[in-house]
């Protein structure tokens, strides 16, 4: 089985540092062993944002997968892959559409077996509770100020002594 493994740091300086993108790297190289498989290359994401996946790094990754090159994507941890939950789920739909695995070291994930993909698909569905429920609570702790700024109370509204904290 050949993989490629993907290593990303947010910011020049890590990048520059290097200590965690040759950190992230080790653990591919030791994810490859156990699987028994071939390390094609690593990709290297130096100062890229995961917010988006136009990163030069993510583009030479898909042309691997897409040219159905490799059998596996190897990564430290999911997050440094994207923290996008639409956009993890379009990868694992691009990835398995070319038979090709999705294996976190982190999260001790491989997504080439059906329990694989099952904790996958779990986790996604927490994650996006999890950033749906963050939103609701920011919307409720900024509901009563909306309304008192309608109402053209001054802000913050100051209770009398004795009243409420």
């Amino acid at each position: 089985m050949k993989a490629v493994g993907y290593v990303r740091v947010s910011t020049d300086k890590q990048a520059d540092r290097g200590v965690s993108l040759d950190a992230q790297a080790e653990k591919i190289r030791a994810m490859t062993v156990v699987h028994g498989a071939k390390l094609v290359e690593i990709i290297v994401d130096g100062g890229e944002s995961a917010k988006s996946l136009q990163r030069p790094g993510v583009e030479q990754l898909l042309a691997l997968v897409d040219g159905k090159k490799v059998q596996a994507v190897i990564v430290a941890k999911l997050d440094r892959l994207t923290r996008s939950v639409k956009d993890l789920c379009e990868l694992l739909e691009r990835f398995t559409r070319r038979g090709v695995a999705l294996v976190s070291v982190a999260e001790s994930l491989d997504t080439g077996s059906a329990a694989g993909r099952l904790v996958l698909n779990i986790m996604t569905a927490v994650s996006r509770w999890e950033r749906e429920a963050i939103g609701e609570r920011t919307r409720d702790a900024h509901e009563p100020q909306t309304y008192q700024r309608r109402a053209g109370w001054e802000y913050p509204v100051r209770l009398p002594p004795g009243h409420g904290r």
